[in-house]
C-alpha cells in the first residue's frame, strides 16, 4: 500500500485507524496534502471533500450525529482551521465525536510572516476534550512512544466530544512510500460506573419518595430503552415527564409540547415539581426555564456523564455522574409513591391543548409562519428524520405533537443558525435509506448555502424555508420587538428571496407566494416523490406573523 513518505502522518493515520476513526472530511488545501495521500490510499476508511470549511465541519456534525460514530476533519493551515470553531463549539456541547486534523507549519515559522500561519496550537481549548502537538521528524524510539501514547490518550477522549490534533508539517509535501510498518498502539481505558453506591442511592429515593416529581428531558439521539425506562418510572411515582422534541424520547404519557402546555396553567402552583430529574443536553423553551427558576423550595437532581456542571434551574442539589439509562435501572423496585395527582394534572393539560389546537390553527389559515407550520404538521410522512433550523422554527414546531417514528434534530448546543443547512445535509448522506426533512428561516438558509456546493448532494433530502424577510423572532421577544432598531439590527429585514440562489447551484426549487398553491404544493413536496423538487420557498407575511402568533396562544388559554 502506498502512503505519504511523513513518519508522523503514517502514524496519524494508523491512529485513527486503530481507534475506529473510519470517516474523514476534508477541504482541499495544500499544507494537509500529505494527510489526504495517507488516508485515500488506505481502503479503510471513507472520505469526502467539502471546499467551505465551515460547512464541511458542520457537515462532518451532521454525518456523526447520524452514524452515531467518531468523524474527522482534515484542513490545510492558517484561517482554514479557524472556520471548524462554530461546529466544534456545537459538538462539544451536544458531545458529538469530531476529531480537528489541522496541518500546519513548522512552529519555527509561526509569527516570521510567513504565508498561512497563526497560531493553531490550543486554539479550541475552551471547546474540546483534549489537543497535542505533533512535529514532523524523525522517529526514535522515545518519540515513536510519546505520540502513541498521547495521541490514543486523546483519541479515547472522542467519546467525550471533540478533540484536536494540530500536525507541524515541513515541506516537500507530496512525496510518497510504500508503507512497511504500523505506527498504531491503543491503550484501553475503563469505563464509568453503570450503578450508584447504596448510600447515595437511599439519599436520591429519600428525597423523592412522596414527592411531586418531573423529570425534564433535554435533547438526546434516539433511546428506545429509556422510553420504556422513564415510563415505568413515572407509572410508580407519578412523575411528569417533559420530553422536548428533540430529545426524541415519544410516547403518550409523555408531554413533549411545554410551550404550549404552559400557555394552560392559570393556578401555577398546583404545578409546581418539589423535585426535578433533569437529563439531556440544551432545552429548548425559554418559558418551563422561567417557570422552574420561580419556585423557591424546589430540589434539582442533574443526571449526565458529562463533566461539566450544569446547574439550569438555578436549584442544583444533586449531580449524577452517569447516563440516564443506568439512573432510573437504580429505580426497579422502587414502590409506588402516588400521593397526589401531580401527574394528572399536567397531562389533563396537555391533553386541552392538544384538542383545542385543531380547532383554532386552522382559524388562521394564510400565508403566515403559524399556519404554515401547522400544515407542515399535518402533511410530514412518519418515520421522517426531521431537522430544525433555530430560533423560531424549533419554538413554532414544538407547538404541535411529535409525529410518529420522526426523529428531531437540531442544533441547540449553541443556538447558532450558521450550520444548520450543512448539517441536515451530513445526516442525510450518512442515512440514505431514510427521507430527511430540513426546515429553516431564510437568514439561516442564506448563512449557509455552501452547503449547496456538496458533492453529490443527497437526494433523500427536501429543504422547506419559510421565508419572513428576516430574523422574525425578534417581533416576539420583549424588549426588541419595541425598540426602533429592530428592523435594522435585529430582525435585518431583506428583499432577497432563495430560489435564485438554489438556481445558481443548479438545484430544483419552486416558490409559494400565493396561499391557493399552498395545501396541494407542500402535500406534494412533503411526499418526497422523484418527480417533485427538493426545495420549497414559501413567502410570508413578517408584518402579521408575531401578531397572529400572539392572538394564537391567546385563543389557546
Amino acid at each position: 500500500m502506498l502512503t505519504s513518505d511523513k513518519e508522523v502522518v503514517q502514524l496519524v493515520v494508523d491512529q485513527c485507524k486503530l481507534h475506529g476513526v473510519k470517516t474523514i472530511v476534508f477541504s482541499p488545501g495544500s499544507r494537509n496534502s500529505s494527510l489526504a495521500i495517507a488516508f485515500d490510499e488506505d481502503d479503510f476508511f471513507l472520505t469526502y471533500v467539502i471546499h467551505d470549511e465551515r460547512s464541511a465541519a458542520f457537515f462532518a456534525l451532521g454525518l456523526a450525529q447520524e452514524k452515531n460514530d467518531f468523524v474527522a476533519l482534515c484542513c490545510t493551515s492558517g484561517t482554514a482551521v479557524i472556520n471548524y470553531y462554530p461546529a466544534v463549539a456545537e459538538a462539544f456541547y451536544r458531545k458529538v465525536p469530531l476529531l480537528l486534523l489541522s496541518a500546519d507549519r513548522p512552529i519555527a515559522w509561526i509569527d516570521q510572516g510567513d504565508g498561512q500561519t497563526i497560531r493553531q496550537q490550543h486554539l479550541f481549548e475552551k471547546h474540546a476534550h483534549g489537543f497535542f502537538q505533533l512535529e514532523d521528524k524523525a522517529f526514535n524510539e522515545e518519540v515513536l512512544w510519546y505520540y502513541q501514547r498521547e495521541t490514543s490518550i486523546l483519541l479515547q477522549k472522542l467519546k467525550k466530544g471533540p478533540v484536536h490534533l494540530n500536525i507541524s508539517l515541513k515541506e516537500p509535501l507530496y512525496s510518497i512510500v510504500t508503507k512497511v510498518k504500523n505506527y498504531g498502539k491503543k491503550i484501553s481505558f475503563s469505563s464509568l460506573s453503570k450503578s450508584i453506591l447504596n448510600t447515595d442511592l437511599e439519599i436520591i429515593k429519600d428525597k423523592i419518595f412522596a414527592k411531586k416529581i418531573m423529570v425534564i428531558c433535554g435533547q438526546l439521539n434516539v433511546q428506545h430503552a429509556l422510553i420504556s425506562k422513564l415510563t415505568d418510572f413515572s407509572s410508580r411515582t407519578g412523575a411528569v415527564i417533559l420530553s422536548e422534541h428533540t430529545s426524541n424520547l415519544q410516547n403518550d404519557l409523555f408531554i413533549s409540547c411545554l410551550d404550549r402546555t404552559l400557555n394552560m396553567i392559570n393556578r401555577e402552583q398546583e404545578y409546581r415539581p418539589e423535585v426535578v430529574i433533569h437529563i439531556g443536553d440544551a432545552i429548548v423553551s425559554k418559558g418551563i426555564k422561567a417557570f422552574l427558576r420561580n419556585i423557591p423550595e424546589l430540589e434539582v437532581i442533574r443526571v449526565s456523564e458529562e463533566t461539566m456542571v450544569q446547574d439550569t434551574f438555578q436549584h442544583l442539589s444533586i449531580l449524577v455522574s452517569m447516563d440516564p439509562l443506568s439512573f432510573f435501572n437504580q429505580f426497579n423496585d422502587i414502590g409506588s409513591n402516588k400521593t397526589t395527582n401531580f401527574f394528572g394534572k399536567w397531562k389533563q393539560l396537555d391533553l386541552l391543548a392538544k384538542d383545542k389546537i385543531d380547532s383554532i390553527a386552522p382559524s388562521f389559515r394564510g400565508l403566515n409562519d403559524l399556519y404554515c407550520f401547522y400544515l407542515i404538521h399535518q402533511l410530514i410522512q412518519e418515520n421522517t428524520v426531521i431537522h430544525l433550523g433555530n430560533s423560531s422554527v424549533v419554538r413554532y414546531m414544538q407547538l404541535f405533537d411529535m409525529i410518529k417514528g420522526c426523529d428531531y434534530y437540531s442544533n441547540r448546543g449553541t443556538s447558532g443558525i450558521d450550520g444548520s443547512f450543512s448539517t441536515a445535509v451530513g445526516a442525510s448522506v450518512a442515512c440514505p435509506s431514510k427521507n430527511h426533512l430540513f426546515i429553516c428561516g431564510d437568514i439561516s438558509f442564506i448563512y449557509d448555502h455552501n452547503a449547496l456546493w456538496i458533492k453529490n448532494f443527497p437526494t433523500n433530502l427536501r429543504v422547506l424555508i419559510i421565508n419572513n424577510a428576516g430574523g422574525g423572532i425578534f417581533r416576539m421577544i420583549e424588549g426588541a420587538k419595541d425598540s426602533n432598531k429592530n428592523s435594522e439590527y435585529f430582525e435585518a429585514t431583506h428583499n432577497q428571496q432563495v430560489i435564485p440562489i438554489i438556481s445558481a447551484f443548479s438545484k430544483n426549487g419552486f416558490q409559494i407566494n400565493n396561499e391557493e398553491l399552498l395545501d396541494d404544493t407542500l402535500s406534494n413536496f412533503l411526499s418526497f416523490k422523484e418527480s417533485t423538487f427538493q426545495f420549497l420557498e414559501i413567502i410570508t407575511d413578517r408584518n402579521s406573523n408575531s401578531t397572529i402568533f400572539s392572538n394564537f396562544l391567546q385563543s389557546m388559554r
